[in-house]
């Protein structure tokens, strides 16, 4: 194994900084009653509040603004494809100018377009996405937007229910890591995990 010395490191600018943080497929809320999905790749979990970072001018913001429900839906690596299905569409019928800008389309139906199956929440009114191994049906409590940056939306949601496949399910409320794969978003690629290595004192 190569050991890293100060003179390997070097500063560079990288144009994003999506340095491998699972997919979520985050379905909210539309003024008609139906769901709107959104790819998103900031989030991180503290306890039972996973907190959002949502780009503003989408769907996504406009609808957890109006509605404050939704499902984070956790695709596995086999479901990348699916997910690069929809990358490029907005929910938004005007397609804000920044957007066109670098290919976005509107579109109505993204399960139909992402071939994708609707699935009923237990308590939330936004659908959750049945081929997705997680699902996490959550209550948005608070949406801010930091002064140094107007571009985002901090969101933090709770979660109300968790829902997970029997595949990767052990001892009966916990999730199974040697079964679990998300989907990572990593500089804009879509990978899976490697091998496990090891496991924290707390596993």
């Amino acid at each position: 194994m190569k050991i890293e010395t100060q003179e390997n490191i070097k500063e560079i600018h990288p144009k994003v900084m999506y340095y491998g943080t699972p997919v979520v497929l985050l379905n909210t809320l539309n003024e008609d009653g139906t769901t709107n999905i959104s790819p998103i790749s900031s989030s991180w979990a503290l306890g039972k509040n996973i907190i959002l970072g949502i780009g503003l001018g989408g769907k996504a913001i406009e609808n957890l603004e109006r509605h404050k429900e939704c499902t984070l839906n956790l695709p596995d690596p086999s479901l990348w494809g699916k997910v690069e299905k929809i990358a490029s569409y907005t929910g938004k019928l005007e397609v804000p100018n920044f957007k066109k800008e670098i290919g976005f389309s509107y579109m109505k139906n993204k399960f139909q377009a992402a071939g994708l199956t609707p699935f009923e929440s237990k308590t939330v009114i936004p659908q959750r996405i049945q081929e997705c191994p997680i699902q996490i049906e959550a209550k948005v409590n608070h949406i801010r937007i930091p002064e140094y940056d107007p571009f985002f939306a901090i969101v933090e949601t709770e979660a109300i229910h968790f829902h997970a496949s029997e595949t990767i399910i052990k001892d009966e409320n916990y999730i199974d890591p040697a079964k679990w794969s998300p989907l990572i978003y990593n500089f804009r690629h879509y990978f899976g995990l490697g091998k496990e290595l090891g496991k924290t004192f707390r596993a």
